[in-house]
């Protein structure tokens, strides 16, 4: 039979519905009020204790009223918004506002008493309040009793600024809703505890079930079952299997609902069919996080992305997270856990590197290659087609794990950049977050990842990563060359290198390679001579890295027929460890054990020298290195906020041309300057004129000295002799400059000359903003003309910017040396081209509507920055990944 779908209210705003993670790990799914909640809102109310019901209605209120009921239930989701969190369909958690004024409205919230202490007031006080502000509501009110101090601190603990009022026995409270530095740095750290908490129960388990082991030793539910035996998991283990009462020595149960213990992680490696009613069992149990190896799901086409979809649906509603479908698994090396619930035929020895692969058959070869490198790994997870769980998730887990010190991701497809951007940074301020990617186009993707396609692509995703601090990497290769580094050595102090080798032309290649990749050789090269001793490159070695002028050390060695491996080894571990400097090896053909190579600092933390194959590998992997420690300990900044916003004025005018033309079109000159202007932009006014007449009269009216343009699409972009007239300063220069433009003009041409003031000698730059499919918010920087046009000098970042990241874009272009005076030139106004570029950023991170801003051209001149032509087009707003709400 099946399900009736239920018909939804007018009005009913599903974008508002989201699947949000709470205090605890657990999740809950936050929804808009419904008519028909009217039953589950008795049952919510009837299981409240007389305190809780006090403290919300003021009053002994045990049983509600029709009356009470129907205005609970029914809003108009404008003035009148309500809001519930639910787990497994029932409501434990309502937020509420109403409008008391055009700009202000008073919120309550009822948690329920078997929820409280999860941060369900926290979420819902952030949907509400992103609600409320895109509807035009600045402010919050609320009536509090005194002895409601749960209530009283999620307002201030919100990082608003909270006015309290006590009068009558109440506590009146009120504070603006816009966004604060301290209320995004509350977002975002409860956001992180929440998510982090949520992979504990897959990462450190108390207890498993496998669901779906078998006997058949070829079978995939009893290789996991059998790696999680052979391995030593430390907390307890079921499987689940109708017809066995053991496999492999562990009890086994016909439903997982049988199982004695509570079950922390369900592994799943069931066919696709019986998956629904696995989760459903799962659901019943109380199991936390499933992790699903089995496959048959997204990657097999549209019916199995529905099973997906419904699957994520069913587990989130029960409080689940997922891992997977279509998984590898996921090992955790701590000797306190001892997990390795994946089907990896090797695993590496424990250490400091946490590995994350999207691809199960590449997260074989990531771990086969951590162990043949003799790396250390503290953590590995595969998503699969990360319906749910995705590298996000584990990057919050290890940005407080002491197990981790660097972390290595190879990612096919990335679902949510702006989420990605955000947790990586806050990663790579701690520890550092290296980045193998593919895919990311539609010939790249994978079978299984459902990303948004962008037009933008690669150029983008490495301004992403650059903003954020990530390391990126070509191949799986250099990946490991920099993780041995950051896992084995401190971080390079600065970019000054001292090579020394035992032949000129190792020496030689090496110093080459240190000048080629960015670095700076001011030791040696150095080489002692084919002939030397141990004892001799010893003394080289510790002479280089204790040269005040040097952060960092490569030492190379090709032995001769009689040298002692382990002397040489030697010679570079105690280079290292008396210096506390980075050393890194590339003794070439030599037989050595990682033991040679181990040491402990002066801290007592274990170290080991990492040795390449062939210098280059070295020294790139330093360079990369290198950057990422200047990126760690440089000043990134402050959010720019710049002064004299109006940001009502914007979405109101926004909303009357989406009201008048619902799929958006492109502003008249008069709407953008007007947009623009809100936002502290102002534009040069552009006039038409029709004839000599016409144009000798509008110079008077804008002041000598003048320009002419055809905006004819033929000649628009030609900065020619045929497109323009410059510098015009008398009636007869205008009359004459009129005339000679006019006769280039084809008959449907004709009409196309506009007027503008002339502006002052400067650098021409494009400034541009694009709301991206997948990235959300780009904005641009480039000079105008054949950089732009020829040679795609264009950079990228991601709102929310820093003064930083403003200044970085604008330098970070191939022809910044215009601006900041080229051959004798003055150096224009950094400081207004920099403010300009902030605007544009704020503008749109505010207005998802604005499809495409393009400021062309900007001209920067030493006295300021003026935006001599612009074109907006607006259309409805897309849903952003990474909104002002947390969601999943």
């Amino acid at each position: 039979m099946t399900a009736q779908v239920e018909e939804l209210p007018p009005g009913y705003p599903l974008s508002w519905e989201a699947d949000v993670v709470l205090r605890d790990g657990s999740v809950a799914h936050v929804r808009p009020i419904k008519p028909s909640d009217g039953p589950l809102i008795e049952e919510f109310h009837s299981k409240q204790s007389d305190e809780s019901i006090y403290l919300r209605f003021f009053a002994p209120l045990r049983r509600l009223s029709a009356k009470d009921l129907h205005r609970f239930t029914h809003v108009d989701y404008v003035d009148r918004v309500a809001l519930v969190a639910t787990v497994r369909g029932d409501i434990v958690g309502i937020g509420r506002y109403d409008r008391v004024s055009p700009t202000s409205a008073e919120v309550a919230f009822n948690i329920s008493d078997h929820f409280q202490g999860r941060g369900i007031g926290s979420v819902m006080l952030e949907h509400l309040a992103a609600i409320a502000e895109e509807d035009g509501i600045t402010r919050f009110v609320a009536e509090v009793l005194p002895q409601n101090r749960k209530m009283l601190a999620v307002f201030s603990e919100a990082g608003y600024n909270v006015t309290r009022r006590f009068e009558d026995g109440i506590v009146s409270v009120s504070f603006d809703i816009a966004e604060t530095e301290a209320s995004v740095a509350v977002r975002t750290a409860r956001e992180h505890r929440a998510e982090a908490k949520s992979m504990s129960s897959i990462l450190t388990p108390r207890s498993i079930a496998v669901i779906g082991a078998s006997t058949n030793p070829d079978a995939i539910g009893h290789l996991v079952l059998r790696n999680i035996v052979e391995n030593g998991f430390t907390g307890s283990l079921a499987a689940v299997n109708a017809k066995a009462p053991e496999i492999l020595g562990v009890p086994s149960f016909p439903r997982v609902g049988d199982v004695p213990d509570e079950v922390d992680l369900a592994i799943v490696a069931v066919p696709a069919r019986n998956m629904l009613s696995v989760v459903e069992q799962c659901a019943d149990k109380g199991v936390r996080s499933l992790l699903v190896i089995s496959s048959g799901f997204a990657e097999s086409g549209d019916e199995g992305a529905r099973l997906q979809a419904e699957v994520v649906r069913t587990a989130h509603a029960s409080g689940m997270r997922v891992l997977g479908p279509n998984s590898f698994g996921v090992v955790n090396l701590d000797p306190e856990v001892r997990l390795n619930a994946s089907i990896a035929p090797r695993l590496p020895a424990s250490g400091g590197l946490g590995l994350f692969a999207q691809s199960g058959a590449l997260g074989i070869a990531v771990l086969d290659s951590a162990a043949r490198r003799g790396l250390g790994v503290s953590v590995f997870a595969s998503a699969g087609n990360r319906a749910d769980v995705s590298g996000n998730d584990f990057m919050h887990y290890w940005i407080d794990d002491a197990g981790t010190r660097a972390v290595g991701l190879y990612l096919e497809s990335m679902g949510n950049p702006r989420k990605f951007s955000r947790i990586a940074r806050q990663l790579a301020s701690r520890k550092p977050v290296i980045v193998t990617a593919s895919g990311f186009t539609a010939y790249g993707l994978p079978p299984g990842h459902q990303v948004r396609e962008s037009p933008l692509g690669q150029s983008v995703l490495q301004a992403i990563f650059g903003q954020a601090g990530v390391i990126r990497t070509e191949n799986t290769h250099q990946l490991f060359d920099i993780a041995q580094l950051v896992c084995g050595q401190p971080l390079p102090a600065g970019p000054r290198v001292a090579v020394v080798a035992n032949s000129d032309a190792l020496s030689s290649l090496t110093a080459q390679a240190v000048q080629t990749m960015g670095l700076q050789m001011t030791h040696g090269p150095v080489s002692i001579g084919s002939e030397a001793s141990p004892e001799e490159f010893r003394e080289a070695l510790d002479r280089a890295a204790g040269d005040p002028d040097v952060d960092s050390v490569v030492a190379c060695f090709i032995p001769p027929l009689l040298t002692e491996d382990e002397a040489v080894a030697a010679a570079v571990r105690s280079a290292a460890r008396t210096h506390g400097k980075p050393v890194l090896g590339s003794l070439m053909g030599m037989r050595r054990g990682a033991d040679d190579l181990q040491y402990s600092d002066a801290e007592g933390i274990a170290r080991v020298v990492p040795v390449y194959s062939m210098p280059e590998d070295a020294v790139r992997a330093l360079a990369q290195v290198t950057r990422y420690s200047q990126w760690r300990s440089a000043d990134h900044g402050e959010l720019v906020a710049p002064i004299g916003i109006a940001k009502r004025t914007v979405q109101e005018l926004i909303d009357g041309i989406l009201g008048d033309d619902p799929e958006g079109r492109g502003l008249s000159g008069d709407e953008a300057a007007t947009l623009l202007g809100a936002y502290g932009v102002p534009v040069w006014r552009t006039v038409r004129v029709l004839s000599a007449d016409d144009a000798a009269r509008m110079a008077l009216e804008l002041g000598y000295p003048v320009v002419l343009k055809s905006t004819a699409e033929r000649l628009r972009h030609q900065i020619s002799v045929m497109s323009i007239r410059v510098d015009l300063g008398t009636e007869q220069e205008v009359r004459t400059a009129y005339e000679s433009l006019d006769e280039q003009l084809m008959p449907g041409e004709k009409g196309s000359i506009v007027m503008q003031r002339m502006a002052s000698t400067g650098v021409a730059c494009v400034v541009r903003s694009t709301e991206d499919p997948l990235f959300g918010p780009v904005v641009s920087f480039s000079i105008a003309g054949a950089p732009t046009e020829l040679l795609d000098d264009v950079e990228h970042r991601i709102p929310p910017m820093t003064d930083v990241d403003v200044r970085e874009l604008i330098g970070s272009v191939k022809a910044a040396p215009l601006l900041r005076g080229y051959r004798g030139a003055e150096p224009v106004h950094a400081a207004a081209l920099e403010d300009l570029v902030a605007r544009v950023s704020v503008l749109a991170e505010d207005h998802p509507e604005i499809a495409e801003l393009v400021l062309n051209p900007v001209q920067a001149h030493p006295g300021g920055a003026d935006v001599l032509g612009a074109e907006i087009r607006i259309a409805p707003a897309p849903q952003r990944r990474d909104a002002s709400r947390r969601a999943l």
